[in-house]
């Protein structure tokens, strides 16, 4: 997985069949956070078995569709999120509210405060915690990340990646490396109150997923995950608008996520898939 910067490991059984799959999450949260020891553990032991999946003639809109929908069961508070965007959208057309409701005009108007519900789970650590104990602290939250801060004021963002490419790959020792070591330093950071286009932008130019937003103080009070907002996106195409509409969506989705080149090797670049939905369904960029 680190020769190849891959996301996930496709795990078969004697019969060459899928059984499981093993994701750089999977490594952070039920092998270095549970200290489990690497060299003697199997894959199965911390894979995930019978992953869902699709067959190869599968259209990219079902499998996004179905990716949308696994996200959506375990997020309740995005569940409700995006009930009340539906009920914005109830006097306007099903199509045109799924098209728009994404696009300049509410982008442009709402701050990112409309998603603090959903972005409810900010991890702190301090500089000098170990990453042992900074990814302990993310399973307790089901984090995706941490903020490193000193006085409320964010020095740097640590995400589960970092455990397979800055530590794994570089022989580190969780319990005695401190967090400072492997964290991105200097992390780009937001005020609350930024309009959330502005907030794709800013992370699109940055090519990063996790943006930290702060207060007029400049203590961090969230970090917004654009899957989050992707999500949110397509999934709102799902429930207000019709099969038609969500398709269409949902193909130009994956066409935009394909369009990246395979020169496009550094990690954050290669995960930007998502900021297309934005680029090339909704016109704000």
């Amino acid at each position: 997985m680190v020769a190849r910067r891959g996301d996930a490991l496709l795990l078969t059984d004697s019969n060459a069949l899928l059984c499981g799959i093993l994701t750089h999450k999977d490594i952070a949260a039920r092998v270095i956070a549970k200290e489990i020891n690497l060299e003697e553990t199997p894959v199965s032991k911390v894979m995930t078995r019978n992953p869902v999946f699709v067959l190869s003639e599968t259209l990219a809109a079902e499998a996004l569709q179905k990716m949308v929908q696994g996200l959506l069961r375990k997020d309740k508070q995005l569940q409700q999120l995006l009930k009340e965007l539906k009920n914005t959208g109830e006097h306007q057309t099903p199509i045109h509210h799924s098209l728009s409701l994404f696009g300049s005009k509410y982008l442009s108007c709402h701050c990112l405060r409309s998603f603090l519900r959903i972005q409810s789970r900010l991890v702190t650590v301090s500089p000098t915690d170990s990453i042992l104990t900074t990814r302990k602290k993310m399973v307790e939250f089901r984090a995706s990340c941490a903020v490193v801060t000193f006085n409320d004021k964010p020095l740097g963002i640590f995400i589960s990646k970092d455990i397979l490419l800055r530590v794994i790959a570089q022989n580190l020792s969780p319990e005695s490396t401190p967090v400072e070591k492997v964290m991105t330093p200097n992390s780009v950071c937001v005020v609350i109150d930024t309009p959330i286009v502005d907030a794709l932008h800013t992370m699109h130019d940055g090519k990063f997923l996790h943006l930290p937003a702060v207060d007029r103080d400049g203590s961090v009070v969230a970090v917004v995950d654009v899957i989050h907002v992707t999500h949110a996106a397509v999934a709102t195409v799902n429930q207000v608008g019709n099969n038609e509409a969500a398709t269409t969506l949902m193909l130009r989705f994956w066409y935009s996520a394909m369009a990246l080149t395979p020169n496009d090797d550094d990690d954050d670049t290669r995960r930007l898939y998502t900021f297309k939905l934005f680029g090339e369904i909704f016109p704000i960029f």
